[in-house]
């Protein structure tokens, strides 16, 4: 029997991303875990190889950096057992557009938009090769609300999710599985490290519920999973209404309404 192929998850030292790991090494997936803390990812990966039996390679990295950055992408391009990609790692958002300075904006960039779509680009063409494997984006339903004015990580979370669906219409027919995971307010350290106050937060997801149900989509192979929705016709009806929406673009003109 063929060993299932290896899985590389970025911010994989707490939270969501070391509950995947500890989910897909239940599977028998063999793990590559990424983040900037070794000392916990050598704890992760011990417990996980010892539990689970697979192998746990750690591969500290800042995804801010260029060089760490170059490195997890040379990993994911030569290393032909890792078959999956859980592009998890990310940053919040803490106040208001106005509170942000361009270090944390330049870094919040850099994290959610920039290393999610150069570690999905390194991996995609071994894949689309293989005709096979799978990559996985963690959004977030801030990604479809403005009006929860965290403008820009909402910003970021939207082109993931933007990224996910024309990625899956790319390579969803050459074999390669793209799914989009879209949280809601989920227990992990983001809160802490964003500085926001979770007690003001009415309702809270577990982490563990949250993968749980993150991996059931994707066994379904969803392009799109959003775990707190639960009148599942609201997405539908929000793909009907956008397609409809762009058959009625008329590029030749502009509509009447703007002519005088």
């Amino acid at each position: 029997m063929n060993r299932p192929a290896a899985v590389l998850i970025t911010g994989s030292s707490t939270g969501i991303g070391a509950t995947y790991a500890a989910r897909f090494a239940q599977r028998g997936h063999d793990l590559v875990l990424v983040a900037r803390d070794k000392a916990r990812l050598d704890v992760l990966a011990q417990q996980l190889s010892e539990k689970f039996d697979v192998t746990v390679e750690v591969l500290p990295a800042d995804l801010t950096n260029q060089d760490d950055l170059l490195r997890v992408e040379r990993k994911l391009r030569d290393d032909e057992r890792i078959g999956v990609l859980i592009n998890n790692a990310g940053m919040g958002q803490s106040g208001s557009f106005l509170d942000q300075d361009a270090q944390r904006i330049e870094q919040m960039i850099a994290l959610n938009v920039t290393s999610v779509t150069r570690l999905a680009a390194a991996i995609a063409p071994r894949l689309v090769n293989n005709g096979d494997g799978a990559i996985v984006n963690i959004g977030s339903v801030v990604g479809l609300a403005p009006e929860f004015s965290m403008s820009i990580y909402g910003a970021t979370k939207s082109y993931v999710q933007f990224l996910s669906q024309g990625l899956q219409i790319e390579l969803g027919p050459r074999g390669v599985y793209v799914q989009a995971v879209l949280p809601a307010a989920t227990r992990t350290e983001l809160w802490d490290r964003a500085g926001i106050d979770v007690s003001r937060l009415a309702e809270m997801m577990d982490v563990e519920e949250l993968v749980d149900a993150a991996l059931v989509g994707y066994d379904r192979r969803e392009p799109i999973t959003i775990p707190p929705l639960h009148v599942e016709e609201r997405w539908a009806s929000l793909q009907t209404a956008r397609q409809a929406l762009i058959g009625d673009l008329k590029q030749g003109q502009a509509a009447a309404r703007y002519r005088q």
